[in-house]
């Protein structure tokens, strides 16, 4: 892989954007490129370099498309000559093997609020693989945070949450310094992140009570209301910000996995 599409890869990867390596694999007769020639198809079918063009390239790039979200790397041979089933029109007269890998990005965290607690989530979450970012709108706060984590100061976490594209393998944390911020940042949630796959916010039962209570009273219905989890986290006896940090990512990895957050202990006493 040459420099340049290698730097293209590792940034589609840290931006979290969803592509497929296209690499020739194998050849054998004539064909338009060598062994060893890559490309990347992004999600919206953008490419960036070739390996042979026309016909041939037109349907690696439709494999690859259905191969994103899939993870499974996939290997497809393709005849570039007549009579055979797979042809498709090709008069080269060689043969392709192509291998394509669908990237498998990180799952992401943005936490609204840059307070004790969503430092120590932050620094559990980058130490478990999670792309992070924090949304804060004291920007000298989150001046010292991990070099990894992405900083939003220029918006509000309300209008944050609206613009962005949310996704199934993303978790809203909401842990900022006063329950007027979270309830907005919930607010707007609730009526823009319905994609995430985890949205949570922390407080006290009763603070959780009369945030409910007001977005009832502006019309969130109780099945969207039913998806938040709040208060956040694993119910561990969790006290410092370090521990609560713990019940939440539990929580969210849990959540975001599909899984059921039980001891393993039981799972395997429950067992026939």
């Amino acid at each position: 892989m040459n420099d340049d599409l290698l730097e293209e890869l590792l940034r589609a990867r840290a931006a979290r954007v969803p592509c497929v390596l296209a690499t020739v694999a194998a050849t054998s007769g004539s064909v338009p490129r060598a062994a060893g020639s890559k490309m990347l198809i992004y999600y919206d079918g953008k490419i960036s370099g070739t390996i042979g063009g026309g016909k041939f390239e037109a349907l690696v790039i439709e494999k690859a498309l259905a191969a994103i979200g899939k993870e499974e790397p996939v290997l497809k041979r393709y005849p570039l000559r007549e009579g055979e089933t797979d042809s498709f029109g090709a008069i080269c007269g060689g043969e392709v093997t192509v291998l394509l890998e669908p990237q498998r990005l990180s799952e992401a965290i943005y936490l609204v609020g840059g307070g004790h607690c969503s430092r120590a989530i932050a620094k559990l979450a980058i130490e478990s693989g999670f792309a992070v970012s924090v949304i804060e709108d004291r920007a000298e706060l989150v001046a010292d945070w991990p070099a990894a984590a992405g900083r939003v100061t220029e918006k509000s976490a309300p209008e944050f949450i609206a613009a962005h594209s949310w996704r199934k393998d993303e978790a809203l944390v909401i842990v900022s310094r006063n329950h007027e911020i979270d309830r907005e940042a919930l607010a707007a949630a609730t009526q823009h992140a319905a994609n995430a796959g985890y949205i949570g916010m922390i407080g006290s039962q009763r603070k959780v009570r009369m945030v409910f209570e007001d977005l009832r009273g502006r019309g969130v219905g109780e099945e969207i209301l039913g998806r938040v989890h709040a208060p956040l986290g694993l119910d561990i006896g969790a006290d410092s910000p370090a521990e609560i940090a713990i019940s939440a990512l539990a929580e969210i990895i849990a959540v975001l996995r599909g899984r059921e957050a039980v001891s393993l202990r039981r799972r395997l006493r429950t067992r026939p």
